[in-house]
């Protein structure tokens, strides 16, 4: 038995099941699901910065995804944020590192 306690994609159990085993779940709404989520962009940000694997970063960008819809943001809206930040305070395409301020 492996404890996990963690979110994970929607067919998980049925792989699980295929393999032979039980996967013992619940499923979480409101408020947890959304801290989950919350979660869930820490851990496959921290699988990115390790690897630097191109499917960990599409992970990434599938729990962005959720995080959009279960927290009812618009996408035209979030797009229109970051292009505004953009403008205001540039991308990251340049990569200028801050040292300090003196």
């Amino acid at each position: 038995m492996t404890e996990y306690d963690k979110l994970v994609r929607d067919r998980i159990p049925d792989i699980v099941a295929e393999n032979g085993e039980q996967a013992v779940v619940h499923v979480a709404e409101g408020a947890e699901y959304r801290e989950r989520l919350r979660e869930k962009l820490c851990e496959e940000a921290a699988e990115f910065r390790e690897t630097g694997d191109p499917e960990e970063l599409a992970d990434v960008l599938e729990v962005l995804a959720a995080i959009r819809d279960a927290e009812g943001f618009d996408r035209g809206e979030l797009e229109r944020l970051r292009a505004e930040k953009a403008d205001e305070r540039g991308g990251f395409e340049d990569g200028v590192v801050l040292e300090r301020v003196e």
